[in-house]
């Protein structure tokens, strides 16, 4: 007997959610329409911007919907019109109301960016890193009126490698997204997808980041530091401060202890900048100056030289103000 096609409304909005959207377009099931956010201006020229996921379904050719209200009886209605079976979700930016969670027969499910019950929130790629979790992945969940406090319904996890940065992990995920999607679309079509309570009680919060979160305290050990600047990388970035200039840094490296004061520079090469922590030493490869490009610390040390015994400060520090003369 031929199993019954899904009608599915997918909604989704940025990178992270285009592969799932790729794998259902590519499957058997029937996307009949997609919601994402509007366009935004973007970069220097605040130049309008289309979502990733509204350009991918554009070019399959499916009706999209950029509502910039969700919580009204007549974009429910519109969504009903559309008869979905399930609505599944991928990083789509807002959370949903009842008269969305309660319309498709079979609900909601999300692609959310971690082993639930850990890192529920906003940002939980990033806070996997700054976590040190030695392992991280993506959760099938059932939505619910909470912040992903649903019940699980397939989970995937990958190991988390020591250079791993939220750029990176964010990449492996999403495709680990878009796989594992497609596998609990197998196995609801089976029914053979029960769902699973989450243990509330071993769940950690994973909210959005702000720019302040990348300022670096030299007096923690180097190994959470380690975690900061490979979790804020590429946004909202780690930084430093030496004689009142800001620094982001990048590309880190675990080393031995060393005996200097938190945030001095004991050695400096072409092979990079090792700065002591409050425990253990810390090896800077790539560095970003104010208002310059990401780049080695070779390159940077061509006109720029840095010497050992140099305090890179967790603050700016006011500059000295010079003495008044009789």
């Amino acid at each position: 007997m031929t199993k019954k096609l899904f009608r599915i409304i997918f909604m989704g909005t940025p990178d992270f959610s285009v592969p799932a959207l790729q794998a259902m377009i590519d499957g058997p099931d029937q996307v009949v329409a997609v919601v994402t956010q509007p366009d935004r201006p973007k970069g220097r020229g605040k130049k309008l911007t289309q979502p990733p996921v509204k350009v991918l379904a554009e070019s399959a050719e499916i009706p999209v919907l950029q509502p910039t209200k969700i919580r009204t009886v007549e974009f429910a209605n519109e969504l009903r019109s559309y008869q979905p079976d399930l609505i599944v979700v991928a990083a789509y930016g807002r959370i949903l109301p009842p008269s969305i969670l309660d319309l498709p027969p079979l609900g909601c499910i999300n692609i959310h960016g971690s082993l639930l019950p850990r890192h529920r929130g906003a940002a939980p790629i990033q806070w996997a890193i700054l976590s040190g979790d030695k392992e991280a992945g993506v959760t099938i969940m059932q939505m619910d009126v909470g912040m992903d406090t649903g019940a699980m319904l397939l989970p995937a996890s990958i190991p988390v490698a020591n250079e791993e940065t939220a750029g990176s992990l964010f990449a492996k995920l999403s495709q680990l997204g878009g796989t594992t999607l497609m596998q609990a679309l197998d196995l609801l079509h089976e029914d053979k997808l029960p769902p699973i309570e989450q243990d509330h009680s071993l769940a950690t919060e994973a909210p959005p980041l702000k720019k302040e979160d990348g300022c670096i305290n030299w007096n923690r050990p180097a190994e959470e530091i380690h975690c900061q600047i490979r979790g804020l990388d590429p946004w909202p970035t780690a930084y430093t401060f030496l004689d009142g200039k800001r620094f982001r840094l990048f590309s880190s490296e675990l080393q031995g202890s060393t005996p200097q004061k938190p945030g001095t520079v004991v050695r400096v090469d072409r092979g990079g900048l090792l700065l002591a922590t409050g425990n253990g030493g810390l090896l800077i490869k790539e560095i970003q100056p104010a208002g310059k490009k990401r780049m080695s610390i070779e390159a940077y040390l061509c006109g720029h030289p840095l010497q050992p015994g140099q305090c890179f400060a967790c603050e700016l520090q006011p500059l000295p103000v010079a003495e008044k003369s009789d």
